[in-house]
């Protein structure tokens, strides 16, 4: 996003909180001295510190928790005042009409009812005080569904993936993805369970799995390991890890010994539940008497986000594959590194974004918060001949629900064309 629209924006904001926060403290008359001034700091520390943060989220790099909180929230609020917002200008207009009709009038009209008598201010009406709550109610209400219904309401989202290149033998074959489980914020095994099951009654050739199996810590697989371990595909299961799972956000970038077991857990979580873990490596996957590449690596992201990645050994002897997948938990990956090094990625798979856990997502539409922060950050793209699929998550962290941006459980149909 551009500085200067962004400051555009903000002001107009401004402009709309002081408007509505001038209705509000008009309707409560009767508030003491002493309640307005807690509502007045109140407010303008919301609003204004919003404000700061939303510039922060943009510009600087903080972690994409802290992002999607402050986004969200800001967003939410100002939804919520653009809904009281045409009560209010509804009834400064009613008032407007209400003084012209006074001041052209020559005799002293009646006090109408409801209305103060001539020479009194007209004040708001009682029915802003209604729009007031019905305006916070409709984010607080999203919030709560999204809790209620989004968290494991888990969609298929069925994708043709056009690989030219692709040998025969894998023309037809069935790819699932799943990305950012995140087992440390799940509170329902069984709903956890259908979402698997949802992925295995596709009965995919092959699943990739793209990262941040955790939140922070291995034993967060401790009640999950066995429903995930049911994960199975007849050519095999193929991880990478995310920023989450290096246990980076509990004890720190610098390692310990603490971390360090901490991780080894979780590789050997992986061996246990019989996925492939790719860490800076590729596989050979044959069918047929053909071949195509699986490539894996560590997480690379934009920023702040640690660049464990290593490209140049995943790629190593690769060179013959006609057809190279490459797994990688963050989506900057793919404009930061891959498109300008690495052409021969003919698809990339990626998840990390969430895609904020709030927005729209429909067949021709999609808008989330987190657009402002990534260019890719849920669905296909394509840029000269390669492509890069990013996968909205399985599980969510932070706010523990789901809005509008449903769980995710990809299916992509290999072909050559």
């Amino acid at each position: 996003m551009r500085p200067y629209f962004l400051i555009v924006l903000c002001f107009v904001v401004l402009l709309l909180d002081f408007y509505c926060y001038k209705a509000i403290v008009s309707v409560f008359k009767k508030w003491s001295p002493k309640t307005k001034r807690n509502f007045t700091i109140v407010w303008w520390t919301i609003n204004i510190l919003l404000i700061i943060g939303v510039f922060a989220a943009i510009f600087l790099n903080l972690f994409l928790t802290a992002r999607a909180v402050i986004l969200v929230a800001f967003f939410l609020l100002t939804v919520g005042k653009f809904f009281m917002l045409p009560f209010l200008l509804i009834d400064d207009l009613r008032r407007g009409l209400l003084k012209i009709v006074k001041l052209a009038q020559k005799e002293k009209p009646a006090p109408v009812e409801n209305e103060p008598a001539v020479g009194e201010p007209i004040s708001r009406s009682s029915f802003l005080v209604k729009a007031g709550l019905v305006a916070a109610a409709v984010p607080l209400s999203s919030l709560s569904w999204g809790i209620v219904s989004g968290a494991y309401d888990y969609q298929i989202n069925r994708r043709k993936l056009i690989l030219p290149n692709l040998p025969a033998a894998f023309d037809g074959i069935t790819l699932g993805q799943i990305s950012d489980v995140h087992s440390g914020s799940f509170y329902n095994q069984k709903a956890v369970k259908g979402g698997v099951e949802m992925l295995l009654a596709e009965k995919p050739d092959l699943i990739f799995f793209t990262g941040d199996l955790v939140n922070n810590l291995a034993n967060e697989m401790r009640d999950y390991q066995d429903i995930f371990a049911k994960v199975k595909a007849p050519l095999g299961v193929y991880s990478v890890l995310g920023n989450h799972d290096y246990g980076d956000y509990h004890f720190g970038r610098e390692s310990s010994p603490a971390k360090v077991k901490n991780l080894q857990d979780l590789i050997a979580t992986h061996k246990v539940m019989g996925w492939d873990l790719l860490m800076n490596q590729h596989r050979r996957l044959k069918v047929g008497g053909e071949e195509i590449g699986i490539l894996g690596i560590e997480n690379w992201g934009m920023g702040r986000f640690p660049k464990y990645g290593k490209m140049e050994l995943a790629t190593k002897d690769t060179d013959d594959l006609p057809v190279k997948l490459l797994l990688s938990h963050d989506p900057s990956h793919w404009r930061g590194e891959v498109l300008e090094k690495y052409p021969q990625i003919d698809a990339m798979f990626s998840g990390h974004t969430h895609g904020m856990q709030f927005g729209v997502r429909l067949k021709e539409f999609q808008w989330s918060p987190v657009q402002y922060i990534y260019k890719e950050w849920a669905g296909l793209y394509k840029e000269k001949q390669q492509q890069l699929y990013v996968n909205v998550g399985y599980g969510f962290l932070g706010y523990p629900g789901r809005v509008g941006i449903l769980p995710e459980i990809t299916i992509f149909t290999l072909s050559r064309g």
